[in-house]
């Protein structure tokens, strides 16, 4: 019998309305392509065979950019209640055989992700028999990013959005950029369970691997991912930022010119 092919969720529903534009966040541009391209590209390489992308802001364009790709499904998420919210809405496409036993959960805004860091983040996930797995960074800067709090032992607790944390979680600077990995019915059963009793009004994605630790599950952290590559992307500045990395990286390390004088397209000029 032939095993289920890894699958991943990509959040992609996002209006990205700190872009200036009202095309979708994951259209806009890095290294000449959407930036969702990229995303997808580094699952390919990492072995995930069937993505399921969670559109919502201009769901058509996004579903134009990638009509070609076979292994790509699409999820619709009406309504913005959060990332929780949109990872649910692709519960439908993990129902019996045609999903194996993990999940990843990747963003469609974060196009520097390597290939290799979701194999690492894969394989110690299946080591550790986890039900959750997530990739952590230490960062000089963790404004915008939700803080990874460890317990006395040093093991994985909670993660707390930044809007929720107070001055001493605020301190910390190990962040969770949104690299999971899941066993596919803990995060659905999960996923039923969130409330929105927080500062944004929404169903956080992250609280999934803190309700699964209160729950006695086990949720295993892979740390120390290199700064360049969690970079998420809400300003043209992050994208000219995570565009210049790109093309850096594509030259091999070489200096490239400038291109975040180039509008994304369908942004205001």
């Amino acid at each position: 019998m032939t095993a289920s092919p890894l699958s991943a969720i990509v959040l992609a529903a996002g209006k990205g309305s700190r872009m200036g534009s009202d095309l979708p966040k994951v259209l806009h541009e890095v290294g000449g392509r959407a930036m969702i391209h990229h995303v997808l590209d580094a699952g390919r390489a990492a072995g995930v065979g069937r993505f399921v992308v969670v559109v919502g802001h201009e769901a058509q364009r996004v579903r134009a950019e990638l009509s070609g790709a076979s292994d790509v499904d699409f999820a619709e998420q009406a309504e913005q209640l959060g990332t929780g919210h949109a990872a649910a809405v692709a519960e439908p496409f993990f129902a019996g055989a045609a999903s194996g036993p993990d999940v990843l959960v990747l963003c469609g805004d974060m196009p520097l992700t390597r290939p290799e860091t979701l194999r690492k983040i894969l394989a110690a996930h299946r080591e550790e028999g986890a039900a959750a797995t997530l990739g952590t960074a230490v960062l000089d800067d963790p404004d915008g990013y939700g803080r990874v709090v460890r317990d006395a032992d040093g093991r994985f607790d909670r993660i707390v959005e930044q809007k929720d944390a107070d001055a001493a979680t605020l301190a910390i600077r190990e962040v969770n950029p949104s690299l999971y990995a899941f066993r596919a019915g803990d995060l659905f059963g999960e996923l039923s369970k969130l409330s929105s009793d927080n500062a944004q009004g929404e169903y956080y994605l992250t609280d999934v691997p803190g309700q699964l630790k209160a729950r006695g599950g086990s949720v295993a952290l892979v740390p120390a991912l290199a700064a360049d590559e969690v970079i998420g992307i809400n300003t043209k500045a992050h994208l000219a930022e995570v565009d210049r990395i790109f093309r850096r990286r594509s030259a091999g390390g070489r200096d490239v010119p400038d291109a975040s004088s180039t509008p994304a397209p369908g942004a205001d000029e």
